[in-house]
């Protein structure tokens, strides 16, 4: 059972914008069929994207990925 009061204090709750980068990152995983590493080299090839925005989506993943593990350990946390 979750702790009442931890999620009365907005414990789990994350910022408006995080959580919807992390939904839209949700839709898009349940969607996305291939290997990812082999689409991003595509798109670096091709000029779609330069290696300067690939650094930056590498870290935008990287800060999501976090926030997502430290959601989850604050829901996994207060369970009893």
């Amino acid at each position: 059972m979750p702790n009442a009061l931890y999620h009365a204090m907005g414990g789990n709750a994350l910022p408006s914008q995080m959580q919807n980068m992390i939904n839209q990152y949700r839709q898009f995983r349940q969607s996305f069929s291939g290997n990812p590493k082999q689409e991003v080299m595509n798109l670096l090839q091709s000029g779609r994207i330069n290696q300067q925005q690939l650094n930056q989506y590498q870290q935008m993943a990287q800060q999501l990925q976090t926030a997502m593990n430290n959601e989850r350990t604050r829901n996994n946390e207060f369970v009893e």
